[in-house]
């Protein structure tokens, strides 16, 4: 396989940022004033251009992490979101050595509230869309995407550019299969930010017991939903915590 693409821009310590399942500019676009003191590295992962498709089927956390691990080399700080943050922990558990920080919002680590009722209907939603893509349950489909995030979800027929973005996730691997060795962040003393949107009870559920998990400062940024880097101030705490890492 190909290498993915991460593009640079900024000056000042690099922050590795994986997104999730949306593009890196829908994800992160709200950083750009970092890039005054920062150099952000926005890493494409597979299927979203300029990056080489995913050898088969849809996104797949491992892959991801094999993706990440190299770039790893220069002891950056990584900041992920969604989906992304799967391979993320994946590849900074490898090499814990590797990485300075690490900033981590509304992952998928359902397994960590195991038997919550509302922890346990989000993950049969998402499952539900990676397993059956556009002929998921059209009520399960629109709750799962307005959950995400996806804008002009209604009643109506979805808008091309949030189909095309469950084509894509389409055959992607179960988050529920993902065992990332937390541990080892904690025993490395990586310090940690778990970052959520305040917008739905068993996201937060589940960042409350992943920052307990790894003695995480945590953050609650209303306001914009799934994409908490767009919700109001956040840039000004991710920098403090970065700031606060160097």
């Amino acid at each position: 396989m190909g290498a993915i693409t991460v593009v640079r821009e900024g000056v000042g310590p690099e922050v590795l940022l994986v997104h999730g399942g949306a593009s890196p500019l829908r994800t992160w676009g709200a950083l750009a004033p970092l890039t005054e003191r920062w150099t952000l590295a926005f890493v494409h992962r597979r299927g979203y251009p300029p990056s080489p498709p995913p050898a088969r089927g849809g996104a797949d956390f491992d892959v991801d992490a094999a993706d990440l691990v190299p770039q790893l080399a220069g002891r950056p700080h990584v900041a992920a979101h969604s989906y992304g943050v799967l391979g993320a922990l994946l590849a900074t558990a490898r090499t814990p050595e590797h990485v300075r920080s690490i900033a981590l919002i509304e992952p998928p680590l359902w397994y960590l509230v195991p038997d919550d009722p509302e922890v346990l209907r989000l993950e049969r939603l998402g499952d539900a869309v990676l397993a059956d893509g556009l002929n998921a349950d059209p009520a399960a489909l629109r709750d799962f995407l307005r959950l995400a995030g996806a804008r002009g979800v209604d009643d109506g027929p979805l808008p091309e550019e949030v189909a095309g973005g469950v084509r894509r996730a389409h055959g992607g691997r179960r988050p529920g299969e993902a065992r990332p060795q937390l541990h080892r962040l904690r025993s490395a003393g990586v310090p940690a930010l778990v970052a959520s949107g305040g917008h739905s009870d068993g996201i937060e559920r589940v960042c409350d017991a992943l920052a307990g998990e790894l003695a995480a400062t945590r953050v609650v940024a209303p306001g914009a939903g799934h994409f908490v880097a767009d919700a109001p101030g956040f840039a000004a705490q991710l920098e403090r915590f970065l700031s606060s890492c160097r």
